[in-house]
């Protein structure tokens, strides 16, 4: 049984739900958001919440439960509160700097890189060493996170690079620790 498929999805106030067979519109103050689902699984608006039901225990249906009602879940959240991924530059020289809508990185290379996003995502720098992705789409956000991410991945020996800022390095010890065996 899945639980998080049995979970009713809150809609909050200010947002509206339109459903069309298997295509669900999401409107609310932070923009809108279109999205189809498999035609199996159906999506019903009982007392200001989204329930979500399969037809049968079948894997196929038993998986695409979860999984409708995560993304739905994440449809509401995002046009009401948004999505946000904090990314942090570390290293001695690299920075970062926003010029008009691109991002422009300073990470080691010989040229700078830059950085479009794609439409919907805001991309803010803060001093020079913290980028801010937002935008109302959790998979996008994400996604632009980590193509910035895979510009200059940190670094396991030094830390340098870009990580997000919940990330722990570990940093290996690199030849100091091989001085001792002989």
């Amino acid at each position: 049984m899945s639980r998080i498929g049995l979970l009713p999805i809150a809609i909050p106030q200010g947002t509206e739900v339109k459903i069309d067979g298997s295509e669900v519109v999401v409107k609310g103050n932070k923009g809108e958001l279109r999205r189809r689902f498999h035609p199996d699984i159906s999506i019903a608006l009982k007392n200001g919440d989204l329930i979500v039901t399969r037809p049968s225990d079948s894997k196929i249906h038993r998986s695409l439960h979860g999984l409708t009602r995560s993304l739905l879940a994440n449809m509401v959240t995002g046009v009401s509160e948004g999505f946000e991924k904090t990314l942090e530059i570390n290293g001695v020289g690299y920075r970062a700097q926003q010029s008009g809508n691109k991002l422009v990185l300073q990470v080691g290379y010989s040229n700078t890189v830059e950085f479009s996003p794609p439409p919907g995502i805001n991309i803010s720098v803060e001093g020079t060493n913290r980028i801010r992705v937002a935008g109302i789409d959790k998979e996008v956000v994400g996604e632009t996170a980590a193509r910035i991410r895979a510009v200059r991945p940190a670094d396991s020996y030094k830390g340098k690079g870009i990580k997000y800022s919940e990330e722990k390095l570990r940093l290996k010890p690199g030849k100091a620790g091989k001085i001792g065996k002989k």
